[in-house]
């Protein structure tokens, strides 16, 4: 049962992931970087972060859904050999610096943010709030 409903958020954070990264190099063509995929891991840098740190004492929640949440859904939605191929495709093209700023940000960024959603959390749940 936990495979297929890992296997059911997978599709639907994949199908998120490309809804999402395509309407953002939609708005921003020009972009310097690939913005879509940085947007996209991002948000899922913050959302695993908050999720994790959120269903630590949830004892409601099941095992197997934690896991589609956090493995299927959030999982699927980031990427990270994208990044890596992408800072791989600008060094080749010569942007060095822009591949070393897009290399830079979501490592740091991404750190930052998962550190602000499980901080977000974390301060929700000492407050004694469930929700």
């Amino acid at each position: 049962m936990n495979v297929r409903w890992i296997g059911i958020a997978g599709m639907v954070g994949t199908l998120l992931r490309y809804g999402l990264g395509g309407w953002m190099e939609r708005w921003f063509p020009q972009s310097f970087f690939p913005v879509g995929t940085w947007t996209v891991n991002m948000i899922g840098c913050f959302a695993l972060g908050w999720f994790s740190e959120w269903a630590m004492d949830k004892t409601g929640i099941s095992p197997a859904i934690r896991t589609a949440v956090s493995t299927g859904l959030i999982g699927s939605f980031t990427t990270f050999s994208t990044v890596s191929v992408e800072t791989v495709q600008l060094f080749r093209q010569g942007l060095y610096g822009i591949g070393g700023l897009y290399a830079g940000t979501s490592l740091i960024g991404g750190l930052c943010l998962a550190w602000m959603g499980t901080a977000i959390a974390g301060r929700r749940r000492g407050k004694g709030s469930n929700g």
